[in-house]
């Protein structure tokens, strides 16, 4: 282990040194991290080098840069997507929110939340079942937890299946969409997720707040009824530091 570390670069070493303090308690949340000088002065390095280390710890989610103030512990706590359980019929057709499952009592804010009508992409169109061009209802929207936006949805359905609902309103009431998709007779009763990652857009940066560096996770869900047919498509953009994705089903 030993050798393995020297051959690291000394901007590593430093990094997981502040990691391993962290870890032990010595640096606890909202605490200020050492800056770029006591870095220099501490391990002999140059500030490029301290600059990197510290960047290492923003990048990986454990710390956040405050203009003027330098870098500091993390103190949000990160969500845990429970896949399974969150997409239940119990949960929204109770009348509570698929968050409810993820965020408890933490201060949860949608903003940012419009609903238009727009022609359907070709691959928007393949998954929904319609012809290119057809009219879809789009929500757009953006979560704030605790202060911190950490996603951003769009949604896309048949506008023709959705037309005098709730759903083309920007609160679509208790249980949201799927609630309303029930009541229209369209209930969904199978989900289908795909899950990767990417580097962020200038514009996601921006919307997210992201340190530089941070990935984010693309999560594209399909909402189907008893039919097979597909009702919703919700493309959703994550700050990957600010998740833990939890699948738990039975073997």
């Amino acid at each position: 282990m030993a050798a393995q570390e020297s051959s690291s670069p000394k901007y590593r070493r430093i990094a997981d040194a502040l990691k391993r303090a962290i870890a032990a308690g010595e640096f606890r949340p909202g605490d200020r991290l050492p800056g770029e000088n006591d870095l220099m002065d501490r391990h002999g390095v140059a500030r490029m080098t301290a600059r990197q280390a510290l960047g290492v710890l923003t990048s990986e989610g454990l710390a956040e840069a405050r203009k003027g103030a330098g870098v500091f512990v993390r103190d949000f706590q990160p969500i845990r997507r429970r896949g399974v359980p969150r997409l239940a019929r119990e949960q929204w057709g109770q009348g509570r929110s698929v968050w409810a499952a993820d965020v408890a009592e933490r201060d949860l804010v949608v903003d940012g939340v419009t609903v238009d009508e727009e022609q359907a992409s070709g691959d928007v169109a393949a998954r929904l079942d319609i012809a290119p061009g057809d009219a879809v209802t789009v929500r757009r929207r953006r979560f704030v937890l605790d202060g911190k936006p950490v996603l951003l949805s769009t949604s896309y359905l048949a506008a023709d299946l959705v037309a005098g609902s709730a759903i083309t309103q920007p609160d679509t009431g208790a249980g949201g969409t799927y609630a309303r998709l029930a009541e229209l007779g369209a209930a969904p009763v199978r989900f289908r997720e795909e899950v990767r990652s990417r580097m962020p857009a200038p514009e996601e940066v921006d919307r997210l707040r992201l340190p530089a560096g941070t990935p984010v996770i693309l999560i594209s869900r399909m909402a189907m009824t008893e039919d097979g047919r597909t009702v919703e498509v919700n493309e959703m953009i994550l700050d990957s530091s600010a998740y833990v994705l939890e699948y738990d089903f039975d073997a």
